[in-house]
């Protein structure tokens, strides 16, 4: 999923290699423009708004923001004495977020003894992603985390034939599914859901968001547990895989033209980071954080 997360080139999983015939170091960090105007609200206001914003890609990270000191409004930063070191990067300085009544103790943090490498963080902030209120580009809001330049989706309609089974029940049966290619993670199979028997999905209560597709519904079928999931209701930039549904190969039979699919590397989600753990709360309020 982009460039450092899930299987991506600077990834800790990666699937791939560079080319080179000397090994590269074991972790690697990138740092680049965003060239695009992102915004943070809290407590009712903007406190950062900039276009000069800094991307830092970190294995086994999303990418985050790091915001010019000077475009952050003044006194909503105060200093604490929480202080943790970076493996590369040195000394971090945690900080308060305040603006009127409302504190959010260590929900931002900055760099203060930057090694000459790194000369792009110098004089940034970074805010934690779930104590803000929201973060725009422009006056879009934007969910999960900050935009990863790198993140790609790909949805392709295919003729090939595939089939769901539990045992001698079939649950699924198409020669229209949908192909979708996302980055860092093997091909995932969509299928129409007038192809998939609707008595053999029990809805779950549970869903999960993500930031690139939308609200996710899932589905047990027969014993086994949320083997199926649905987009219900996928992002417009999806929106060819809205309403079907996708099948776990590790937890129900899946065929693909005869030929029965397994759990590939880069299929499962691999938790990480101070910014996991998404709620979908945040997408339901998406509405309720105006511009």
């Amino acid at each position: 999923m982009g460039l450092s997360w899930q299987q991506g080139p600077l990834a800790p999983r990666t699937v791939g290699r560079f080319l080179v015939p000397d090994p590269l170091p074991e972790r690697m960090l990138f740092a680049e423009p965003l060239r695009r105007r992102m915004r943070v609200r809290f407590g009712g206001g903007w406190i950062a708004d900039s276009e000069d914003v800094v991307l830092l890609h970190e294995p086994g990270r999303y990418p985050v923001a790091y915001f010019p000191e000077v475009s952050i409004e003044s006194g909503v930063l105060e200093p604490t004495e929480h202080v943790t070191t970076h493996r590369e990067l040195g000394t971090t300085a945690w900080l308060t977020v305040r603006r009127g009544d409302r504190r959010a103790e260590r929900a931002a943090w900055r760099f203060v003894d930057l090694p000459a490498f790194a000369g792009e963080l110098r004089d940034r902030v970074a805010f934690a992603w779930h104590p803000m209120d929201a973060f725009f580009e422009e006056d879009e809001r934007i969910v999960g985390h900050a935009t990863d330049l790198y993140h790609r989706i790909d949805i392709r309609r295919t003729s090939r034939h595939l089939v769901v089974r539990d045992g001698d029940q079939v649950v699924a049966d198409t020669a229209r599914p949908r192909a979708l290619y996302e980055s860092g993670f093997a091909p995932r199979w969509y299928v129409p859901r007038a192809d998939v028997d609707p008595i053999a999905l029990t809805p779950v209560e549970r869903q999960t968001f993500c930031p690139y597709k939308g609200l996710a519904s899932y589905y047990d079928i027969g014993d086994h547990a949320r083997a199926a999931w649905s987009y219900r209701d996928a992002w417009p930039e999806v929106h060819l895989i809205s309403d079907f549904v996708s099948f776990e190969p590790d937890k129900i039979e899946v065929y693909l033209d005869g030929r029965r699919l397994a759990l590939e590397p880069g299929q499962s989600v691999v938790p990480h980071g101070i910014d996991r753990g998404f709620d979908v709360d945040e997408i339901r309020s998406v509405d309720d954080v105006k511009s």
